[in-house]
């Protein structure tokens, strides 16, 4: 995979859906992007790891492994990250106030940019209806999707052998049924009311892997996107002012590995215990 080897300095760096778990995480488009971008402060923008996937059926190669090591390895070196979770990482909502590894859990916070302007920064999922109000249907959703990442990836593949590039059937697929519901649309006018209520002059949230920075009535909305389909992140320049980047695009399209990586040994609060890694392959 191309790499872009001069590293950026930020401000703040914001981060959202990593999925860390789940197949479908493209964990190596984000340890490329951790190791060219430096940033006073990282804010995890909720589901980094994707606890419902862990429950179904274990999954945890030696590059999530990766990931989280280079976020505790950035926090021993100064860097402050915050990690709100999300409701596919919601064990750690139990949490608030909590340091782990230098990493502290926040329900939600107000961020102020260097330009003094406020932002209101949650993962999201607390105005999604479907999430907040049915938890199985959330979960069939869930499955949904999971078929159309093991649909992505094959597609994949086929454009690979035939020289073309990468395209997401998931992200294009999610997104001709959202645009049909407006739930977009919807989830964004919510969640700028939220902002607004909070007498802030933005919001940054993630949950509905859609990257995207717009004014609405005066709100800042921001999105930062995922790290499954579209690899993005929000950056904070020195002088207040965001940008959207999506990594993606810059490296160019994904490689899949032939051979799948071996497992390897952790231990996650309200998720596993012993008899939960007792089948477990160690790396």
């Amino acid at each position: 995979m191309e790499t872009v080897s001069e590293a950026r300095h930020f401000r703040t760096l914001f981060i959202s859906d990593v999925h860390l778990g789940s197949k479908a995480a493209k964990t190596d488009f984000l340890l490329d992007f951790l190791k060219t971008h430096e940033a006073e402060t990282i804010i995890l923008v909720g589901d980094i790891v994707d606890g419902w996937r862990l429950k179904r059926s274990w999954y945890w190669p030696q590059s999530c492994n990766d990931v989280v090591q280079k976020l505790l390895r950035k926090a021993r070196k100064g860097t402050k990250i915050v990690y709100i979770p999300g409701n596919h990482d919601e064990f750690l909502r139990g949490f608030p106030g909590t340091h782990f590894g230098g990493i502290e859990v926040a329900e939600r916070m107000v961020h102020e940019m260097a330009d003094g302007k406020r932002y209101l920064v949650l993962h999201g999922d607390e105005f999604d209806v479907v999430v907040r109000n049915a938890r199985l249907l959330a979960y069939l959703g869930d499955w949904a999707y999971d078929t159309a990442i093991a649909i992505n990836v094959l597609l994949a593949a086929v454009r690979r052998r035939l020289g073309m590039p990468y395209w997401s059937f998931s992200a294009w697929a999610k997104l001709q049924v959202k645009h049909a519901v407006n739930f977009i649309g919807e989830f964004q006018k919510v969640v700028a009311d939220e902002a607004r209520r909070n007498e802030v002059d933005g919001v940054i949230c993630g949950h509905i892997h859609h990257a995207v920075m717009e004014d609405i009535d005066g709100i800042h909305y921001v999105n930062t996107g995922d790290w499954v389909e579209s690899c993005t992140a929000i950056v904070e320049h020195f002088d207040g002012r965001l940008e959207l980047i999506s990594w993606a695009d810059r490296v160019g399209a994904a490689t899949k590995r032939s051979e799948p990586e071996p497992m390897v040994k952790v231990s996650i609060p309200g998720l596993t215990g012993p008899a939960d890694n007792a089948g477990v392959r160690a790396a």
